[in-house]
C-alpha cells in the first residue's frame, strides 16, 4: 500500500470520526439553542456547525490553500452572518408588528384638547364624585367607556396607561381581566370572559356580573388582492382548525392559507374561541400569534409578505380606530358587517360586550352602570360608533 493510499484512507478515516463527532456538538449545541432561543438559535447553530465542518474538510483534502482557503472561510463566515442578520432583522421585524403596530390611545383620552372621544352636546344627568370607580378594559373599547369618563367625570387629567392606581387605565382585555380579579380595578369594559378567565375568578371567590353595555360584530378580514369576499361560517372554523389550508378550497387562488391568531384570553381569540364551539383550534407558529389587534391587521394588508393572510378583529377597531386601505371585512354567511346587520342580528357573528365587576358593587359603580345604560349613556354607544342594546 503506497503512502499516498494510506494518506488517503486516513484523510477519509477522519472526515467519518470528526463527521459524526460534529454532528453529536452540533446536536447538542442545537438543543440548547432551542431552549434558549427557539427555532431560530437552533438553525444558527446547525449553520455555523456546517459551515466548520466544511472547512474542515476543505483544508483535510488540501482541496483549497492558502489564501484560497482565507478567502473561502471568509465566504462561508459572511454567509452564516448574513443569515443570523437576516433573521434578527426578522425578528425585530414581527417584535415592531406585534408589539407596537397598535392605535395610539392617547388621542381619546377625556378631557383633553382635540379629544377624539365623543362629547355629549349637553351636560349629563349624572355627575359622579369621588370615590370614583376605577375603570380598565379592551383598546377597541377605550374611546367608549372615556368617553363615558368625560360625560361623568370631574374634569381632570385620567392617563390611560402608567401606575396601576389610576383611575381610567387601556391595559388590554387579558391584563384588564388579571386585575378584577385581584382587584385592582374596579369595574373593567370588554368581551365576555374565557373559560380561563371564568375559572381565575372562581378562584379567588368571585363570579364576573356582567351588564350588557353595546353589541359589536367579530369580524375577519384578508388582503384586498384577495378575490375572497364571503365565507361561511363552517369555512371558518375549517380553517382555523387546520382542514382548510389552500385558498382555492374556498374559492380563491392557489395560495397556503396563513391564519392569524391572538394570545389566549385577549378578546377576539376568546370569540374565536366561541366561534369554533368545541373544535380544536390548530397550533400557530409563533411569528403567526399578533399580540396586538393593530399588529394583526398591518400584517394581513401587508401584500408583499402576508398577501394570503387572514385575520380577525372587532369592527370597530378595524374600520374607524385603525384605517388600513389594504385590508378588507370579509362577509360572513353573504353577510357584510355593519350597524344595520348588527342591530337586526342578520350578521352571524355579532355579540355583546359588558360593563363587568366583582364583589357587591359600589354605589357609584352602580349608578354608572345605570347611566350607561340610560338613554345618554346609549347615545354615546352609538356616536362612537357602536350598536347599543335597546
Amino acid at each position: 500500500m503506497t503512502e499516498r493510499v494510506k494518506e488517503n484512507i486516513f484523510r477519509v478515516s477522519a472526515a467519518i470520526f470528526t463527521g459524526f463527532f460534529a454532528v453529536f456538538i452540533v446536536a447538542i449545541a442545537s438543543f440548547f439553542a432551542l431552549l434558549i432561543g427557539g427555532e431560530r438559535f437552533m438553525y444558527t447553530a446547525i449553520g455555523v456547525g456546517a459551515a466548520l465542518y466544511i472547512l474542515f474538510i476543505l483544508r483535510l483534502f488540501h482541496l483549497v490553500k492558502g489564501k484560497k482557503l482565507a478567502y473561502t472561510a471568509a465566504g462561508l463566515m459572511t454567509a452564516v452572518a448574513l443569515t443570523i442578520g437576516s433573521m434578527a432583522a426578522y425578528d425585530a421585524y414581527l417584535v415592531s408588528i406585534t408589539n407596537s403596530a397598535e392605535v395610539d390611545l392617547t388621542v381619546y383620552e377625556p378631557f383633553e384638547s382635540g379629544t377624539k372621544a365623543v362629547s355629549m352636546t349637553q351636560e349629563a344627568s349624572l355627575h359622579l364624585e369621588e370615590p370614583l370607580p376605577e375603570l380598565d378594559g379592551a383598546t377597541a373599547l377605550y374611546p367608549l367607556y372615556s368617553a363615558f369618563v368625560q360625560a361623568v367625570y370631574p374634569e381632570d387629567d385620567y392617563p390611560h396607561v402608567g401606575n396601576s392606581n389610576q383611575t381610567v387605565m387601556a391595559t388590554k382585555t387579558d391584563e384588564a381581566y388579571s386585575r378584577l380579579i385581584a382587584e385592582e380595578t374596579d369595574m373593567i369594559f370588554v368581551a365576555g370572559p374565557s373559560e380561563r378567565q371564568e375559572l381565575a375568578a372562581k378562584h379567588a371567590g368571585f363570579e364576573f356580573e356582567l351588564t350588557p353595555i353595546g353589541r359589536e360584530a367579530f369580524v375577519f378580514f384578508v388582503n384586498t388582492k384577495n378575490p375572497v369576499d364571503s365565507l361561511t361560517v363552517e369555512e371558518i372554523q375549517g380553517i382555523y382548525s387546520g382542514e382548510i389550508t389552500n385558498w382555492k378550497e374556498v374559492g380563491g387562488e392557489d395560495e397556503e392559507i396563513q391564519a392569524f391568531q391572538r394570545p389566549d384570553d385577549s378578546g377576539s381569540q376568546t370569540a374565536l374561541e366561541k366561534l369554533m364551539v368545541g373544535i380544536p383550534i390548530m397550533e400557530a407558529p409563533a411569528e403567526e400569534i399578533v399580540t396586538g389587534m393593530g399588529g394583526i391587521i398591518k400584517e394581513t394588508s401587508d401584500y408583499r409578505n402576508h398577501g394570503n393572510a387572514i385575520g380577525f378583529s372587532y369592527r370597530f377597531f378595524s374600520t374607524e380606530m385603525v384605517r388600513d386601505g389594504d385590508i378588507k371585512l370579509i362577509a360572513i354567511d353573504g353577510v357584510h358587517p355593519s350597524a344595520e346587520s348588527i342591530r337586526d342580528d342578520s350578521y352571524p357573528l355579532s355579540a355583546e360586550f359588558y360593563a363587568i365587576t366583582v364583589g357587591e358593587r359600589t354605589e357609584n359603580e352602580q349608578k354608572l352602570i345605570d347611566w350607561i345604560l340610560s338613554e345618554e349613556g346609549q347615545w354615546i354607544v352609538e356616536e362612537t360608533g357602536y350598536v347599543n342594546v335597546e
